[in-house]
């Protein structure tokens, strides 16, 4: 796994592998490392965990779900921060990539002891735990997009890693990695007529925000102005698209945010 930071690594080993409540760190274990992909953060940008909680993953769902055994009970851990392509959805096709992130997501946590991370919120609407997973000294959720594998996909109130994910997928788009490469491209939408002006920017650039819910798989658009506007990313990868109207965003399936 490409390291996000390799002074997160000497800081765990150097604390003797005891968190502040006096459990042990999270085990090395024996996941599969690849070859470094030559993006590192500065030292002055390193995650540090905080509160690691360990858990024994026996089960990978999918690139960003995983069920793990805490204290004799099994529950099920959805990644905070980042978002792969779809896989296990029976009312959604098996997205670009998905497969991919899955079977990547396997070999970074798959049998390990790793240690998880909360934010703010407990769970998800599912009851799903909400964490940023930690094995080997790194974040796997980090590693992910790194690598190509997920988006960063950041919701309030846990944004702790917000900018670190953002700035992982921008050198992952920019290196065309994973689900940012070919294989995944998809059709850009034709521009506006010449002289059109598209709503809220008055001018041909659209900024009309596609979204898809990571939850229901809902098509939204949001304007700006819009409470959730600012904190929404296009994932172009995952069909989700920028629009010029509000017209053309309903025309093809959106329905405008109630926020």
């Amino acid at each position: 796994m490409a390291r996000v930071l390799a002074v997160v690594a000497f800081l765990l080993l150097a604390a003797a592998c005891v968190q502040p409540n006096g459990a042990p760190s999270p085990s090395t274990g024996t996941a599969t490392t690849p070859d470094p992909t030559g993006v590192t953060l500065e030292p002055s940008s390193s995650p540090t965990p905080v509160g690691l909680e360990e858990a024994f993953v026996i089960n990978v769902v999918d690139g960003d779900t995983i069920d793990v055994l805490i204290g004799g009970r099994e529950l099920r851990v959805r990644y905070i921060g980042i978002d792969t392509p779809e896989t296990v959805d029976p009312q959604r096709p098996v997205e670009c990539f998905g497969r991919e992130a899955t079977a990547r997501n396997r070999e970074l946590v798959e049998g390990m002891t790793v240690g998880l991370e909360r934010d703010v919120s407990e769970t998800d609407q599912f009851g799903r735990l909400l964490r940023h997973v930690w094995a080997n000294g790194e974040m796997v959720n980090a590693a992910l997009v790194e690598e190509g594998y997920a988006s960063a996909s950041t919701f309030p109130p846990d944004v702790r890693y917000a900018e670190l994910f953002a700035a992982l997928e921008t050198q992952a788009r920019a290196h065309n990695r994973g689900l940012w490469g070919p294989a995944c491209a998809t059709p850009e939408a034709p521009p506006p007529a010449t002289g059109a002006e598209c709503d809220y920017s008055g001018a041909s650039e659209p900024v009309i925000k596609g979204n898809i819910s990571l939850n229901t798989g809902e098509k939204i658009y949001h304007v700006p102005g819009g409470e959730f506007y600012d904190q929404t990313v296009i994932s172009e990868a995952k069909g989700e698209r920028w629009f010029c109207t509000e017209a053309g965003a309903i025309a093809a399936g959106w329905r405008k945010s109630k926020r």
